[in-house]
């Protein structure tokens, strides 16, 4: 694409100091700003002070790109009370934004809009409706928590996902809106995950690009691949919210298999609900000994102890991609996975090993043995991270700012050869 594009983005969640969905937006934001101007409508009360001081600190900062904020109405006391209630008030924020939009259309007159975060499918917003070029993604939040898991999560979370995946099949099948955009977006469409797209390509008849929603965050340093001595215990890190569905329980009873004969240690970054269960779990496969819970440390600090560390292990039984995925691979740690959500996407054979969803036993089991493979074979194990270190290169928010570029050349394209024939 040779010129610039007038760009509406929305973004409710956009930070450049936070992770996970803040940081998504301002990834993506950041990455687009040196090919178009861009004007970007961002919840006001959590993000307009984080993005306002950055710019006062950053004076370099593009110009080309503008910021609006629309405050989003809360009840937190009802939230409290009824957790749904919170798509209440962001489907009214997104409303709001779609009002300003239209006025900001009137005034400005843009090329294209692109609806960002949040990336959940369930409230796409309205900026389909404004009659110009529409993209819509990275999408996600579409599939189901495996059933056959549900007694591994406890009985909270078993009672938590039933429930989910009915509601969440009911919701892919007769939500309109998340449907009628879809089609909107057309080739504009873009999935977070492969299960997303096939789901989106199978209830909306919607053509989709797959894209990992999160990147490679910048200035991590440069790692090499490091051998691990003769004897030296091998590093496992796990990181995440404890919480039921990240199940890092199946990882210690597949550790607890490993044969004596390995030298192993077990770091988990994070804590939550079910921190004091997975402590007792470790206790009671006698491992509590090798297995460290570090807590939720500085970040700096988990940096350093995946520098530190072997291999990467995640056991989620329900995600999309989490950062510390692909922070994992700039450290250069052959990951050990499931083979679902994000990670069939992000892990492949060059830079670790994906293990099937089947039953709970067969997982356990092929977890344990994909770990076995690494601490036996030492080759093996520096071959998986050379390639996390080149895998990791593909999140580069400039690769996903290459891919969102050629979406936004073929909407335009579109609709400017629409607009000849008319």
């Amino acid at each position: 694409m040779t010129r610039r594009l007038k760009i509406l983005l929305s973004a409710y969640a956009c930070s450049p100091f936070r992770g996970s969905e803040p940081g998504v937006g301002w990834g993506f934001v950041n990455a687009l700003a040196p090919f178009h101007d861009l004007w970007v409508i961002v919840e006001e009360e959590k993000f307009r002070e984080d993005i306002e001081t950055y710019l006062a600190e950053h004076p370099e900062f593009p110009d080309s790109v503008r910021f609006f904020f629309v405050r989003k109405k809360r009840n937190r006391s009802l939230r409290r009370i009824w957790p749904p209630s919170y798509y209440w008030y962001y489907r009214a924020w997104h409303r709001d934004a779609f009002r300003l939009a239209r006025d900001l259309h009137r005034r400005v007159g843009f090329d294209l809009v692109h609806q960002l975060t949040m990336v959940g499918y369930r409230e796409p917003g309205y900026l389909w409706k404004l009659g110009i070029p529409f993209v819509w993604g990275p999408v996600g939040g579409m599939g189901f928590f495996p059933w056959r898991f549900l007694h591994k999560v406890g009985i909270y979370g078993a009672i938590y996902y039933a429930g989910y995946n009915l509601l969440n099949a009911l919701q892919m099948v007769f939500l309109s809106r998340p449907r009628r955009a879809g089609r909107a977006a057309g080739c504009g469409l873009i999935a977070a995950t492969p299960e997303n797209a096939r789901l989106a390509e199978r209830l909306w008849k919607s053509r989709c690009t797959v894209l990992c929603e999160v990147g490679l965050p910048p200035a991590l340093q440069e790692h090499t691949v490091r051998r691990r001595s003769e004897g030296e215990p091998l590093r496992i890190a796990w990181s995440g919210q404890h919480i039921p569905r990240k199940a890092l329980n199946l990882g210690l009873e597949a550790l607890a298999r490993l044969p004596g004969t390995i030298p192993w240690e077990l770091h988990v970054l994070g804590e939550g609900a079910r921190t004091r269960s997975w402590k007792r779990l470790a206790r009671r496969l006698g491992m509590a000994h090798r297995c460290r819970f570090h807590g939720w440390i500085p970040r700096e600090e988990a940096l350093g102890v995946l520098a530190q560390a072997h291999l990467f292990l995640i056991t989620s039984l329900r995600d999309l991609t989490s950062t510390v995925t692909v922070e994992a691979l700039a450290a250069g740690l052959p990951i050990v996975c499931p083979d679902h959500c994000g990670f069939a996407h992000v892990v492949d054979e060059s830079c670790g090993i994906r293990v099937p969803v089947t039953r709970p036993s067969q997982t356990i089991e092929a977890l344990a043995r994909a770990v076995r493979t690494l601490a036996e074979d030492e080759g093996l194990r520096q071959r998986l991270a050379g390639g996390a270190l080149a895998r990791a290169r593909d999140f580069s928010w400039d690769r996903k700012a290459e891919v969102v570029n050629e979406i936004y050349r073929k909407r335009f394209h579109e609709a400017a050869a629409r607009h000849t024939r008319t």
